[in-house]
């Protein structure tokens, strides 16, 4: 499980809103642990108040006047009673307690003997709480636990005042208005940052997507050079780069066509010399040494020409299978489609791709007398895939026969050998399409050459189960 995230995008948003959440929980509660406070003092103050006003009351009356008195000197949320014997623990606990102890012993204005208890009210349950409960998601306001103040003082005649106050529910409650209100606060902020992130890295997703797809066409539109200053002048860079590119791309172009012209000038000339030759055997070998060369140097210029001059546009590979495999079949060698053509449409370079497939017809043929290929998707990449059924390559041969000018050992004759060069500009024109070569022996024999592409319109279609290679 990887808990950071991989994207520029996701670790801003991930330390952005992590700090705004952080903080503005941070800051809800300490403002919330100061409200409770302020409101425990207030209310505890006027508690204080009224509970010195009644011990004083309380002493003044004589003990046959008390209970009368103070039961109409108090109130609905005040229960009042004098004690032979206090009923509470000594001591204050918690924070609250202490604080209306300090406030009560302030109001009576002497020391005095006293005790606070802070809990919780808890009436019965009524026969239908748990129907309550199901169906109205928790029990009525007033069937809720209270919090309940009770605090005991001792009177100059031995005995003890009890007070039990009932705290109010602004006390207690939670601030439903406080809570909704930073709610909102940090789903904007959460908004605005969200927002704000993919404001200022959009300019860096779309650099990387023109880098991407920059050795797949040279030709591409330049990005605009707007936005804030950073931004622009990297834009400005790329924009040099590409044009930079794109000119070394037709200087070497051109340097390659006057090199062939070169090359093949002085071949010819040996051809023609070598039909002088009076021994047809040493005539022979002469010439399909110069063949070979002549093919080794058509392939070296092929792959050095490369093919990112060609415009890139949509390309049907099912229908350009089927134009190879009829050439070859009217050509008379044994070339088949496997599977009825369905559209498989790509953004690519037509002549490219069309090499690329002829190179690994070309090499099925040579090593095994025949080929099938078929086109399908898989996973949103477009798959063409050539099979034969002849010797296969060695496991560890797999990759390095992609190289150029690699061949296996059994490969050199004049009938076999090639140049060494087909598979490599394979793996070329699959890289310039941002898609890779995959070699693999198959079971009972032979060898699947897959090319395989990105951009298959069609995601869900896959190969049909076949019988047959």
């Amino acid at each position: 499980m990887r808990l950071v995230p991989r994207s520029l995008r996701g670790r801003l948003l991930a330390v952005l809103l992590g700090g705004l959440v952080g903080a503005q929980l941070l800051g809800a509660g300490l403002l919330l642990e100061e409200r409770v406070r302020s409101l425990y003092a207030a209310s505890g103050h006027q508690l204080a108040q009224r509970a010195a006003a009644l011990v004083r009351l309380a002493e003044a009356l004589p003990a046959t006047r008390r209970g009368p008195l103070l039961d109409a000197a108090a109130g609905p949320e005040l229960v009042v009673a004098v004690r032979p014997r206090p009923a509470l623990a000594r001591g204050a606990v918690s924070p609250q307690e202490r604080l209306f102890a300090g406030l009560l012993a302030a109001a009576l204005g002497e020391a005095r003997p006293l005790r606070v208890h802070l809990r919780e009210d808890r009436p019965p349950p009524p026969p239908m709480a748990g129907m309550m409960r199901r169906h109205m998601g928790g029990l009525p306001p007033w069937m809720a636990p209270v919090r309940v103040l009770e605090a005991e003082v001792r009177l100059v005649d031995g005995s003890w005042l009890a007070l039990r106050y009932r705290l109010p529910e602004a006390v207690v409650g939670w601030p439903l208005r406080a809570v909704g209100a930073l709610a909102v606060l940090l789903a904007a902020a959460v908004l605005l940052t969200v927002l704000a992130v993919r404001w200022l890295t959009r300019p860096l997703a779309a650099l990387a997507a023109a880098a991407e797809g920059l050795g797949r066409d040279l030709h591409r539109p330049p990005l605009p050079e707007d936005g804030p200053v950073e931004v622009a002048r990297a834009a400005r860079a790329f924009n040099e780069m590409q044009r930079r590119l794109r000119a070394h791309v037709e200087e070497r172009s051109r340097m390659l066509a006057a090199v062939s012209h070169d090359l093949r000038t002085p071949i010819t000339r040996l051809r023609l010399r070598a039909e002088f030759v009076e021994d047809e055997a040493v005539r022979g070998r002469i010439l399909a040494d110069l063949d070979e060369m002549e093919t080794m140097v058509r392939g070296a210029l092929e792959l050095l020409r490369g093919h990112e001059a060609e415009p890139a546009r949509s390309v049907d590979l099912a229908a350009l299978a089927e134009a190879v495999v009829e050439d070859r079949a009217e050509a008379g060698e044994p070339v088949g489609l496997l599977e009825p053509a369905v559209p498989v449409m790509v953004t690519g370079r037509p002549v490219a791709l069309r090499r690329a497939l002829e190179n690994l017809v070309d090499n099925a043929v040579r090593y095994a007398g025949g080929a099938e290929v078929r086109v399908g998707r898989e996973a949103g990449r477009a798959v063409i895939e050539v099979l034969d059924r002849g010797p296969g390559i060695p496991e560890a041969e797999l990759e390095r026969v992609l190289e150029p000018f690699h061949r296996l050992e059994g490969s050199r004759s004049r009938a076999t050998g090639g140049s060494g060069l087909g598979l490599a500009v394979v793996r070329e024109v699959a890289t310039l399409h941002g898609g890779r070569v995959r070699l693999a022996n198959r079971p009972g024999g032979g060898l699947s050459a897959r090319l395989e592409l990105p951009g298959a319109l069609d995601l869900d279609q896959g190969f049909p189960e076949t019988a047959g290679g």
